[in-house]
């Protein structure tokens, strides 16, 4: 595996975040979405991120390629949960099952209480046991199990909550 860098997203870069979130649908183990989103639909979502307090980094390897995203976003959408994000983890095709996951996780741990940031959340589908064992192996604990919430060709599925003090 490569190096990897972070860089702050900038619309530019959207294409190339919605290439890889639509990459991720037909496996049905990451997005709720069952169809391709368009990059005009996620533009509100790329507008909510900021440097500051909600990232949305670009993760490219030592050639400037784009091999993922990770954002924070906010969660609920209450002043009173500013300390707490959902943290979203998407890599290209390519480059999934190569270590890139333990990378990213670390450099968001280490980063988060500078962004003002006290929790990580995770929302992961139950079945997709790579992503719960790579939180889990940062030590995120099972903070609730919300069961077949979810109907994915016609298959009811849970979600799992993760959380992780950072602050």
């Amino acid at each position: 595996m490569k190096e990897i860098q972070f860089r702050n997203a900038e619309l530019k870069d959207l294409e190339k975040v919605v290439d890889i979130y639509n990459s991720t649908i037909p496996s049905r183990m990451v997005t709720a979405d069952t169809e391709n989103v368009s990059v005009e639909s996620r533009r509100k979502w790329f507008d909510e991120h900021n440097p500051d307090t909600r990232p949305l980094w670009i993760i490219e390897n030592n050639d400037s390629e784009t091999v993922g995203w990770v954002s924070f976003s906010s969660f609920y959408g209450r002043p009173a949960y500013n300390g707490t994000v959902e943290m979203s983890i998407y890599l290209d095709e390519s480059c999934r099952g190569k270590g890139y996951g333990k990378k990213i996780m670390e450099y968001c741990i280490e980063k988060a209480p500078g962004l003002g940031i006290k929790t990580l959340l995770g929302f992961i589908f139950s079945h997709n046991e790579a992503s719960l064992k790579l939180f889990r192996n940062f030590g995120f604990e099972d903070w609730g199990i919300l069961p077949d919430v979810a109907v994915l060709d016609g298959i009811e599925r849970s979600l799992t909550i993760l959380g992780k003090r950072v602050g």
